[in-house]
């Protein structure tokens, strides 16, 4: 070998260590490239499957809250519906009252002696009642007695009305 040859063999071997190290590096950049791209892919996929599971799962649970908001519709009006009958109802009764067409009376006990009054057992041959003997309310007590009762019936529908709400909230 030449004296000059051997001064540019380091070089050339140099410039071969280089040219390898450029391609290895060019080949390990296509070989990453490609599998970042299939990862990317895969994660982009993965996201849009998410994105679609998150908004059937949205889409369900708007279905259950409006479900349930028409069922406590319904619930409310028949509800509002009762207590308004209920009212009128009681309104009827204490006009009715009011104006004697009706009268409360209560059964009186006939065996009870320490009331102070003797009442026959046996009543009436005219009267209406087929039961004991019985005594006319005054109506100042009688709309009392009506006034607590509506006051009642008005309890009894606001818990119904709790009651199905919460049964509809248990669903």
């Amino acid at each position: 070998m030449s004296p000059a040859l051997l001064r540019f063999l380091p070089v050339i071997a140099l410039a071969l260590v280089l040219l390898m190290t450029s391609v290895t590096w060019k080949i390990q950049d296509w070989r990453y490239g490609r599998a970042l791209a299939e990862q990317a892919r895969s994660q982009v996929e993965t996201l849009r499957q998410m994105t679609v599971a998150a908004a059937a799962s949205q889409q369900k649970e708007t279905d259950k809250r409006r479900a349930l908001e028409q069922q406590l519709s319904a619930s409310e009006q028949t509800h509002y519906r009762a207590l308004n009958d209920a009212q009128r109802d009681q309104d009827r009764l204490r006009d009715r009252l009011a104006t004697a067409d009706v009268r409360l009376s209560v059964l009186l006990d006939a065996d009870d002696v320490a009331a102070g009054c003797a009442v026959p057992a046996t009543p009436r041959a005219g009267g209406v009642d087929h039961g004991g003997a019985r005594a006319r309310l005054d109506p100042a007590h009688a709309q009392r007695i009506i006034a607590i009762t509506d006051a009642g019936d008005r309890g009894l529908i606001a818990l119904q009305a709790c009651q199905a709400y919460i049964r509809a909230l248990g669903r």
